[in-house]
């Protein structure tokens, strides 16, 4: 299942990914926000990366106005792996290099058939292991160290 959730500046982005998310049969829980007032991204970037790194859920999606915002708050979470993605390659090389649970969007700056593209190519993308769980591994550690 995945959790998805936006700002104001993602709002309309996350409602159209709803109906793709139930095109295809995906499962979701939606974090807010439920319309396009001005709020505060770290409220609903929180409470969905909270839901992942409990392994309530599998995934997460996060948008606002950048992904910028929703980003740097997922990666303050031991275990947690975002990056905002602008692309259909990069939102693949992320799960496949990084294994990221997360994907942040930019609503400001993608369309509706870019967001779904990308989110396609992350969602279909697996992880490679090898090298990259090395180089994961060498993250935990860092986590360890860093993150009480």
């Amino acid at each position: 299942m995945i959790a998805i959730g936006a700002d104001h500046g993602g709002y309309a982005l996350k409602e159209e990914l709803k109906k793709y998310l139930e095109e295809k049969g995906i499962e979701y829980k939606d974090f807010g926000t439920y319309s396009d007032e001005r709020t505060d991204y770290p409220i609903y970037g929180r409470q969905v990366v909270e839901a992942v790194q409990s392994k309530d859920f599998e995934k997460g999606i996060l948008i606002c106005g950048t992904g910028f915002g929703m980003t740097i708050i997922a990666n303050k979470y031991k275990g947690i792996r975002c990056a905002s993605c602008w692309s259909e390659e990069v939102a693949k090389l992320l799960k496949e290099h990084n294994n990221a649970n997360i994907i942040a969007l930019p609503g400001r700056f993608i369309n509706i058939s870019q967001a779904v593209s990308i989110l396609r190519a992350w969602l279909g993308a697996e992880f490679l292991k090898g090298r990259h769980q090395e180089r994961l591994q060498m993250i935990e550690e860092i986590e360890k160290e860093n993150m009480k």
